[in-house]
């Protein structure tokens, strides 16, 4: 099967995507080629001369020559010339292509009716000794582009081509009328389409009991009403289609607007940040130019960490952009809140030390720990080697974590896998000399790396195998613990954001913007209320 195409510009019928549609070749001549073209807007220079191009019949009248269509197939010499082809092409447009076609329309169809009359008395009046005979009539010839097959179908007009509605005559039109019987149906009347000033098509639909009509009544259009209908059912669906988009924009903004009061009302719940402080928000969105939906998004992910399929239905928006969204918006949110990790001078942190620190402990600084993060496992066989913890028994990403004795952060290091994660930040290297640093047992590697800088590590005494401590050593053990119980309660803070939440398991697509989700937590923790009373 020979692929074919409307050459008609913004027709987008094929034989393809329109099996059904009768293609008529474009002729091979150069003057009636060029004409063809000049009438279907289509510059003939732009085209080959010897390409074989199409025109689909939506661009013809076919009513016009159907007649002289039949009378070719009954073999009365008549055929499918291109004077009537081209006075059938482009209704609408009064035009007279050649010399040859300067008949009305009116005046070929009656040709053509007696034509075929005349035609069917002859052919009754043979004897019967004739039929047996062979009948020899010249044959008539036609160029190939002009030869076209009927099919007698309902056919809508394309978008492109405007064409005046014409009425038919049911009894003597070859198109078969769709009929609907009423025998099933509890409707007895037939739908009726109005179209009212307005455009918009009214469906009417009278109810008559079975006891007023037989049956055996049928039902159907009228035949003046056939190209109205197909008119109304195309803006029917494009005036649908409209309602449509308009009632998703409009749900979608209810549903920003809603999740917006919501977050207004409670912010500390869904973003993490208290109500005296949510004036950051226009603050970070003036500073950063970034929008104040997408702000909220970005901290209620971290907060609640709420799927992207949930803020697809809360914010209006789709599930990929919310996730690029995400993506871009997280390191533009944590250059914002980074200054509120500050690192506080020894003098201001003695000033406003709490009172259990005051009497033996003075000369603490800071508490540390690490924060452990599990993430997807990686699909490398190294990469899943150097992010193994034994104490999760998973694959984790290592945070160190500081905060001064009355629970303020004041260091997070970036996320590694490497147990000597303190040696490798820098974290040593803002703190002064003299500084007392409180940490776990774990942290007993440090002992002589602090003593050469000149700092001194408090923790708990070790346990030897098979020892006992002694009562001093006990009572140091409770004391260092109750105090380096405000670190803990930082990282308990941090795991009150659902996406750092112990058993929350990080995506390996979000794995790359972790440490500035982080820096964010730490934030926005610091603007919440004292851990200290």
């Amino acid at each position: 099967m020979v692929y074919k195409w409307c050459v008609v510009p913004k027709c987008r019928n094929t034989s393809i995507s329109s099996p059904h549609k009768l293609f008529v070749s474009v002729p091979t001549n150069p003057k009636r080629r060029k004409r063809w073209l000049e009438l279907s807007r289509r510059d003939p220079k732009g085209i080959s001369p010897q390409s074989n191009v199409f025109m689909c019949e939506d661009h013809f009248d076919m009513r016009l020559f159907q007649l002289n269509f039949i009378a070719k197939k009954i073999g009365k010499g008549a055929c499918l010339t291109l004077n009537l082809l081209e006075k059938c092409f482009l209704k609408g447009k009064e035009l007279v292509l050649s010399q040859n076609a300067t008949e009305t329309h009116a005046d070929c169809l009656q040709k053509d009716e007696n034509m075929i009359q005349q035609e069917f008395t002859e052919r009754e009046e043979l004897p019967k000794t004739q039929d047996k005979e062979t009948i020899t009539d010249p044959i008539v010839t036609v160029e190939k582009s002009v030869q076209v097959t009927r099919k007698l179908n309902i056919h809508y007009r394309s978008k492109a081509v405007q064409t005046r509605c014409q009425n038919r005559s049911i009894s003597t039109s070859p198109l078969k009328v769709s009929t609907t019987t009423s025998f099933t149906s509890p409707f007895k009347e037939p739908c009726r389409l109005e179209e009212s000033q307005a455009g918009v098509v009214k469906l009417k639909r009278n109810i008559v009991f079975e006891s007023e009509k037989s049956d055996s009544d049928i039902s159907c259009f009228e035949s003046g009403n056939l190209s109205f209908v197909a008119s109304s059912s195309s803006r029917i669906t494009d005036s649908d289609s409209n309602v449509t988009d308009t009632n998703e924009g409009i749900e979608q903004l209810q549903c920003l607007k809603n999740t917006t009061y919501l977050i207004e009302k409670k912010p500390l719940m869904y973003v993490g940040i208290s109500k005296e402080c949510y004036f950051l928000i226009q603050l970070l969105h003036k500073h950063t130019n970034a929008k104040i939906e997408h702000i909220l998004l970005c901290l209620k992910k971290i907060r609640l960490n709420s799927t992207f399929s949930e803020l697809e239905d809360n914010f209006g928006l789709s599930l990929s952009y919310a996730s690029k969204l995400f993506l871009r918006n997280i390191p533009i949110i944590s250059s914002f809140l980074r200054p509120f990790i500050v690192n506080l001078d020894r003098k201001l942190i003695k000033k406003r030390l709490p009172i259990a620190f005051r009497h033996n402990y003075h000369n603490v600084s800071c508490i540390i720990d690490c924060l452990e993060i599990d993430i997807q496992k990686p699909s490398k066989a190294l990469h899943q080697a150097l992010t193994w913890s034994e104490y999760k028994k998973g694959n984790t990403v290592k945070y160190l974590i500081s905060c001064t004795p009355n629970g303020l952060v004041n260091y997070v290091s970036q996320g590694t896998s490497d147990v000597t994660i303190v040696e490798n930040c820098n974290f040593l290297d803002g703190l002064q000399q003299g500084t007392c640093i409180l940490a776990d047992r774990g942290f007993k590697h440090l002992e002589q790396i602090l003593h050469e800088k000149g700092m001194k590590l408090l923790r708990p005494p070790s346990v030897n195998a098979g020892a006992k401590l002694t009562k001093t050593e006990v009572r140091q053990t409770k004391i260092i613990a109750s105090l380096r119980i405000h670190i803990e309660r930082v990282i308990r803070r941090l795991r009150e954001f659902h996406m750092l939440k112990q058993h929350s398991v990080i995506n390996t697509n979000i794995l790359r913007v972790l440490d500035h989700v982080i820096i964010i937590a730490c934030g926005l923790i610091n603007l919440q209320d004292s851990l200290i009373k």
